[in-house]
């Protein structure tokens, strides 16, 4: 029986985590003002204070909270406060925390290094001293309006029998314009780059939207006889055929015209951040359209939480703050970068017919005849339709039987694909089944 916490993170997933890219911006329902960005921070600016008064008070209320009945109001006003003060959007990239692992049933110290980086990413490499080598993982992060650390037990599952790295995306609203643009090709030059990184031999990983750059990066690489292509790539609920059982994000990303999407969900950086003057589809903006999908939920997830303060059921009041701490962190995409991708995917399906390009240079699929591929779907996934992400089997034409696999995933929604007990214990062994057969 998953908590209450667990169960909201999984319902959230399966319709709200649209982590390419939210389309459900059309249903806000307003065009894009360019004031909006500045009337933002103007809102959370005069809160700001407020939230820390708010947290404060709910800290020096919640002691009292729990016994029935004479304490009961202030237990309620202790959970109002507490709403008040940590349902709050930022914009600052959590902590992915992970300080250890188990190893043959003991604990070995974890270090985050960096491996490389660029104005618009960092390889993360999350180290551990080991005296045999692991098989090396490179985790594609979605670039989606969350940080990477939304793949935290992602990583933490891995960890344990693979030496595991990951793209950690920058907010783009802090990166200077003096770094210039990033679009689509840009997303698979850093694949191609960070793989080269780590080194001949690795296994890749591309969970949600970076299935399409990660699907291309590997054709590249394959036609070029690249030193580092990869011996095994897994795709996970990505979105390779949108064509294939539409969902009701594809159905909007085709409701409007490219020209409405720029007009309507970009903007630019204001003044105070480092990026200012870039255009960007705002984080904000994505959490309005997350929140707006169920709105029900998180309605009925916040009134357990202040119920949950008032009663002083502290674990539970604990895991709410949890999730929505990492859920309300938000980042902005590059504009080039977005539009790029609502046009080659979700609106012309570039990759599946056969004319998606790289800096002018086709994407050849069939050139893939090595790198073992396994597609990863789930059965409830209203954000990638089943059969959208196992298009890409079929794309390769020369890739032998035997090289390729398809796992769909009963009972589960998006976001079990990669984070919960479904993904640990069901999904991950067939990923560690295929890294080990290639993996000398």
């Amino acid at each position: 029986m998953l908590d209450s916490a667990t169960d909201l993170s999984l319902a959230a997933g399966e319709e709200t985590i649209a982590d390419w890219l939210a389309l459900a911006a059309p249903e806000l329902g307003y065009g894009f003002d360019p004031l909006l960005y500045p009337l933002y921070h103007l809102h959370a600016d005069a809160l700001a204070h407020w939230r820390v008064l708010a947290r404060g008070a709910s800290s020096l209320l919640r002691p009292l909270a729990g016994a029935w009945p004479a304490s009961l109001p202030l237990g309620f006003l202790a959970g109002a406060f507490d709403l008040l003060g940590h349902t709050e959007t930022t914009h600052a990239r959590p902590h992915f925390g992970i300080e250890t692992t188990r190893l043959a049933g003991e604990s070995v110290a974890i270090i985050e290094e960096e491996i490389a980086r660029t104005p618009f990413g960092v390889l993360l490499h999350f180290r551990k001293k080991m005296p045999t080598p692991q098989p090396r993982v490179l985790i594609i992060a979605p670039m989606s309006g969350h940080f990477a650390t939304l793949l935290r037990n992602t990583v933490e599952t891995l960890l344990p029998e693979h030496d595991v790295y990951i793209t950690d995306w920058i907010n783009a609203r802090d990166v200077p314009l003096a770094a210039g643009s990033f679009g689509f090709s840009s997303f698979i030059d850093h694949i191609i780059d960070f793989v080269t990184a780590i080194g001949p031999g690795a296994h890749v990983i591309a969970v949600c939207q970076p299935a399409v750059p990660a699907f291309a990066a590997v054709a590249a690489m394959a036609e070029d006889a690249h030193i580092a292509l990869p011996r095994s790539l897994t795709l996970m609920a990505g979105p390779i055929d949108t064509r294939v059982n539409p969902t009701r994000v594809n159905d909007l990303a085709r409701s409007r015209p490219l020209e409405w999407f720029e007009k309507n969900v970009i903007a630019r950086v204001p003044w105070r951040h480092r990026g200012a003057g870039r255009r960007v589809y705002p984080g904000f903006m994505q959490l309005a359209a997350f929140v707006s999908m169920n709105l029900e939920r998180h309605v009925a997830a916040h009134w357990r939480q202040w119920r949950n303060v008032a009663l002083g059921e502290l674990g539970k009041a604990e895991a709410h703050r949890k999730f929505y701490g990492e859920y309300l962190a938000v980042m902005d995409l590059p504009a080039e970068f977005y539009l790029e991708t609502v046009h080659h995917v979700f609106q012309q399906h570039l990759l599946p017919q056969g004319r998606l390009t790289w800096h002018g240079r086709p994407i050849r699929p069939h050139a893939i005849r090595t790198t073992a591929l396994l597609a990863v779907e789930a059965e409830r996934d209203d954000v990638c339709g089943i059969g959208q992400t196992r298009a890409a089997l079929d794309l390769c034409t020369n890739l032998p039987r035997e090289r390729k696999k398809y796992h769909l995933q009963a009972g589960i929604g998006h976001y079990g694909v990669f984070s919960g007990r479904r993904w640990s214990s069901e999904i991950y062994p067939e990923i560690r089944a295929m890294i080990a057969a290639t993996d000398p």
